[in-house]
């Protein structure tokens, strides 16, 4: 079916983890298709033009990349339950960027020495060269985890008037963004986690809470090579489906051509055709041999569309 969910992951991402979850909540049903943790990606490349973080998601021919864009098409796709309200991409923001360098450092500090040398290279080619500095992430460890504690101190607060979910009555954005970093840290290092935070009860069973929310209805593995059979025999959503705000400060009109970067890292440009750029996202079309037209979408927060 070419509008049915493709999700290009690996279990470990914990990117891929906030899109699993809102796709738990909403009870969807989902196709999974795992993609390398490092470079080369030769099956997705075609798909995202080099956007090269995961996870991205497909439908049909229209290809979404990142988190953000990923949950706003799902929620837009599925409006109830709500789960995303306005403010709630200020979360989003927030724990996609401060909230999880601690995270990281954290974890790294630890494990880091355990790590091969492929993924040390790509991470820092992700990074524009930035040398990975395992020896200055273990130094750097424990300041970071008082960091990690104070950020989880604010969320024990939220908790303590009797709200179940930091978004309220129900589960929402608020509570993936949130929920997004306890995940990563527990997953590579439970033991630490708990004993950091054993006396911020609120914060453990609000975490045991949203884990309890499911990764969707179904999901069905899908190969790489029939992802890219899916795209090839579909089409993209047209143009006008698209709405392109020719106030946008890109200053650039539909059809003209355009790199998309990210303003954080994995900077690689990705070239197109301006199908769209409004408030919400940036949308541009590829073609290549492998998948013929597709249309790729990115945040319009995060990222920037500039001419060649």
């Amino acid at each position: 079916m070419s509008d049915e969910i493709i999700l290009h992951h690996y279990f470990t991402s914990p990117f891929s983890e906030k899109v699993r979850i809102l796709l738990g909540i909403k009870g969807l049903t989902w196709r999974s298709v795992i993609q390398p943790t490092i470079m080369p990606k030769p099956d997705l490349t075609p798909l995202t033009g080099g956007y090269r973080r995961i996870p991205v998601m497909q439908i049909g021919a229209d290809i979404f990349c990142d988190s953000a864009v990923i949950m706003a098409e799902i929620e837009r796709r599925r409006p109830t339950p709500r789960v995303i309200h306005g403010a709630d991409w200020a979360f989003n923001l927030w724990a996609d960027r401060l909230f999880f360098q601690p995270t990281v450092g954290i974890i790294f500090g630890a494990i880091g020495h355990t790590v091969p040398p492929e993924f040390i290279k790509d991470r820092e080619a992700m990074s524009g060269g930035r040398p990975f500095d395992v020896a200055g992430m273990k130094a750097a460890a424990e300041p970071m985890k008082g960091q990690f504690r104070g950020m989880a101190f604010w969320l024990e607060r939220q908790l303590e008037d009797g709200p179940a979910w930091v978004a309220g009555d129900a589960p929402g954005l608020a509570d993936i963004a949130w929920y997004m970093n306890f995940w990563f840290f527990r997953s590579a290092l439970k033991a630490e986690m708990t004993s950091l935070l054993e006396d911020f009860p609120r914060v453990l069973a609000w975490r045991e809470r949203v884990a309890s929310l499911g990764r969707g209805s179904t999901r069905a593995d899908m190969t790489t090579a029939e992802a890219i059979e899916v795209a090839k025999g579909a089409n993209p959503a047209p143009a006008e489906q698209i709405p392109h705000d020719p106030k946008d400060p890109i200053g650039l009109p539909a059809g003209a051509d355009v790199h998309v970067v990210a303003d954080d890292y994995a900077r690689d440009p990705i070239a197109g055709i301006l199908v769209a750029a409004n408030p919400e996202r940036i949308v541009i079309a590829r073609d290549d041999p492998r998948v013929g037209r597709v249309n790729v979408h990115f945040p319009r927060v995060g990222f920037a569309a500039l001419a060649p």
